[in-house]
């Protein structure tokens, strides 16, 4: 069996390619295909060394870092790709691989992340980031995603099956694309985020610095509070996150795996205030033995269990984080660290093969 598989783009090494890496061990004769190819080689290790096969796009000037304003063809660029040879394609989708054109007879396998998040939930912080939030462009960008998500919505019919990467995100392929889907959760990579049981007096944030994370909120929170908090990330909200960072709030920017392992088993707790598709640090945090501070919406609610391994605040502001956090500070040592670990052993990534693999073999016999 000829398999090919399809990811967005690689441009970074984040949680929907860490999912792209163990499909592959799953498959390692497959070939790989994308939008583009600017993967970092230094993680290319984790993708078996394949290079990806890739679209027109490839060739742009400035694709290596503005593809997201090439999003009006992305359509066009991933109907392009030449997977008619193959008799299995697996497409690992947050915005278009899921597009993928494949022939009568051919499988089609979905992993979604979400469905194209630009075009349905986050509209504004993509025409913020592109510079296409005022007037004439904005009235453009908004009929180029409107275009878009209808177009998303046309090619659902292209998939076999979908599989999605929480119950949060089978309810949004449910509501866009009228169709059902089958929950298996991304890998984690548990072994390599050991249990720490001795905590030091600091919380941390980490994140991509983008505004739908909320990480100036958090900022702000914690220069009211007066809590010390170590923030990891950057992007294009750091100077945001910056100018509402109080001196207790120390920035590190990017900071490489170890770094950021390192804070995490020696953190308090992990702050997210994000609305999460499904959140793999979260997740590193438990595994880490560290309780996760988290706004109650999104797929953390399946990876946090409320009062056992964390606590949840209601809405994405100030005072709601700062509530939260004091109500961690009078009950936090009711908390097990070997319990929260035991928690994230559920999602690791032995786990997401034998469950992906499982639902892929049940679904190609049925055919």
């Amino acid at each position: 069996m000829k398999v090919a598989v399809v990811h967005d783009w690689l441009v970074t090494y984040a949680g929907s390619e860490r999912v792209l890496g163990q499909i592959l061990l799953l498959y390692p004769e497959a070939d790989l295909f994308s939008l583009i190819d600017f993967f970092p080689e230094r993680h290319r290790r984790h993708l078996l060394g394949k290079r990806a096969k890739t679209s027109f796009l490839q060739k742009f000037p400035f694709a290596r870092t503005k593809y997201r304003m090439m999003l009006p063809l992305m359509p066009r660029a991933v109907e392009s790709l030449d997977l008619s040879g193959y008799d299995l394609v697996i497409s690992s989708s947050h915005a278009v691989a899921k597009g993928a054109l494949t022939r009568k007879g051919q499988a089609h396998i979905c992993y979604c992340h979400s469905p194209v998040r630009y075009a349905w939930d986050l509209r504004g912080q993509y025409l913020e980031e592109s510079g296409l939030d005022r007037g004439f462009r904005k009235l453009a960008a908004n009929l180029v995603l409107d275009y878009i998500k209808n177009w998303d919505r046309k090619t659902a019919c292209r998939v076999g099956l979908f599989v999605a990467n929480s119950r949060y995100i089978a309810g949004r392929i449910k509501r866009a694309y009228g169709r059902e889907s089958i929950v298996v959760y991304p890998p984690v990579d548990v072994e390599e985020f050991t249990l720490r049981e001795k905590k030091e007096d600091f919380f941390l944030a980490a994140s991509r610095m983008v505004p739908y994370k909320k990480m100036d909120l958090i900022a702000q929170a914690f220069s009211e509070l007066g809590r010390r908090l170590v923030v990891i990330g950057d992007g294009p909200d750091f100077g945001k996150v910056r100018d509402r960072a109080g001196k207790n709030v120390e920035l590190l920017g990017y900071q490489e795996t170890g770094a950021l392992r390192d804070y995490l088993q020696r953190a308090r707790a992990f702050v997210i205030a994000a609305e999460e598709d499904f959140g793999i640090l979260p997740v590193e945090a438990q595994a880490c033995g560290t309780p996760v501070i988290a706004f109650g919406r999104g797929g953390v609610r399946e990876s946090v269990l409320e009062g056992r391994t964390g606590i949840f605040f209601n809405e994405q502001s100030v005072e709601s984080l700062k509530q939260a956090v004091r109500e961690f500070e009078k009950t936090g040592d009711r908390f097990s660290y070997r319990d929260i670990r035991a928690n994230a052993e559920r999602f690791g990534a032995g786990r997401f093969r034998r469950e992906f693999r499982k639902v892929a073999d049940e679904f190609l016999e049925g055919r």
